[in-house]
C-alpha cells in the first residue's frame, strides 16, 4: 500500500473514532476542510510540515500516522 493511502486510511479512522467532522478536523489542524477530504481520499501528497500539523492535532507523531496496520500491531 502506498504511503498516501496508509495516511488516508489512518486519518479517516482516527477522525471518525473521535467523532470529528472533516471541518472540525481541519480547524484543529489549521487547514481547509476540502484539503482534509483530499488527504483522506489519498489525492494529496502532503509535506512533512502538514503531516506534523495533522498528527499534532491527534496528539501523535507524523510517523505514527504513516504506520500501516501490520506495523501498529
Amino acid at each position: 500500500m502506498r504511503t498516501n493511502q496508509i495516511l488516508a486510511k489512518n486519518l479517516k479512522l482516527l477522525r471518525e473514532k473521535r467523532g470529528w467532522s472533516q471541518e472540525i478536523c481541519a480547524e484543529r489542524c489549521g487547514l481547509h476542510r476540502t484539503y482534509i477530504g483530499a488527504v483522506e481520499r489519498g489525492e494529496r501528497n502532503i509535506t512533512l510540515g502538514t503531516l506534523d500539523k495533522i498528527a499534532a492535532s491527534f496528539g501523535l507523531s507524523g510517523l505514527e500516522l504513516l504506520r500501516g496496520k501490520e506495523e501498529r500491531s
